[in-house]
C-alpha cells in the first residue's frame, strides 16, 4: 500500500468498496495492529476491533458467554464480567444466550456474537470485513441494521468502517469511498458512489 490516506469524520457507518487486491482487508489489519506499517503513521482514537467475514474464524470457545469472556478488559470482578457479557449480548439481540453452544447458532447469530465480542472489549471503532458476505439475505439486512443502530444510538454512538462488495448496502451508510491500488478516494454519499459503480444497462451505453 502506498499513498493511502484515510480520515474517518466521526461516529457513524462508513463504507469502503474496491476490487479484490485493492488493499481493503490489509488496511483493517493495519489499523488493528495485526500488521505493522513499514512507513507512515496510524492514529486511532479509541480501541479498534475487527469483525471477520467468517465468524467461525474468531469464535473460539464452546458457549456464547465463555467466548465473550475472552474479549473483556482486565481488572473486572466476577459480577462486573457477568454484567458486561449480558449487556453485550443484549445490544446485539442475543439476550439470555450465555450458556448457548456456539455450534447451535445460525450464521447470522454467530456474526452478532462476533460483534458482541467487539462491544464487550470496549471498542469504539468497529472494523467490519465484508460481514454479510456469507449470510442469507434476511441475515444480511439484520446485521446491516444492527450496525447502523449502534452507530446512531443517542448514547456513545460507535464508529464503524465497513468493507463491502454489495452496492445495495451503500444506501445505509453515512459516507462511502472507493479504494483502488492502495489509494482511497474522497468520502461521498453512498448513493452517489453506488451510481458511479453501477453497471451500464444491458444492450446500450449510458446516456
Amino acid at each position: 500500500m502506498q499513498n493511502c490516506q484515510l480520515q474517518i469524520p466521526g461516529p457513524g457507518l462508513w463504507m469502503l468498496v474496491g476490487s479484490n487486491g485493492s488493499g481493503k482487508s490489509t488496511l483493517l489489519r493495519l489499523i488493528t495492529g495485526l500488521l505493522t506499517p513499514t512507513e507512515g503513521t496510524i492514529t486511532c482514537q479509541g480501541r479498534p476491533a475487527l469483525v471477520f467475514q467468517n465468524p467461525d474464524h474468531q469464535l473460539l470457545l464452546p458457549s456464547c458467554g465463555s467466548d465473550l469472556q475472552l474479549a473483556l478488559p482486565e481488572g473486572l470482578n466476577t459480577g462486573e464480567r457477568a454484567a458486561r457479557v449480558a449487556a453485550a449480548l443484549a445490544q446485539v439481540g442475543l439476550s439470555g444466550l450465555q450458556q448457548r453452544p456456539i455450534h447451535t447458532l445460525s450464521g447470522g447469530q454467530k456474526q452478532r456474537l462476533a460483534i458482541a465480542g467487539a462491544l464487550a472489549s470496549d471498542a469504539a471503532l468497529l472494523l467490519l470485513d465484508e460481514p454479510t458476505a456469507l449470510l442469507d439475505p434476511e441475515s444480511q439486512n439484520e446485521i446491516l441494521e444492527l450496525i447502523h443502530q449502534l452507530c446512531h444510538r443517542s448514547a456513545s454512538p460507535l464508529t464503524a468502517l465497513w468493507i463491502t462488495h454489495r452496492l445495495e448496502e451503500l444506501q445505509r451508510c453515512d459516507g462511502a469511498a472507493r479504494m483502488e491500488a492502495g489509494a482511497i478516494g474522497a468520502w461521498q454519499s453512498g448513493e452517489s458512489l453506488r451510481r458511479s459503480l453501477a453497471p451500464l444497462p444491458v444492450g446500450g451505453a449510458e446516456r
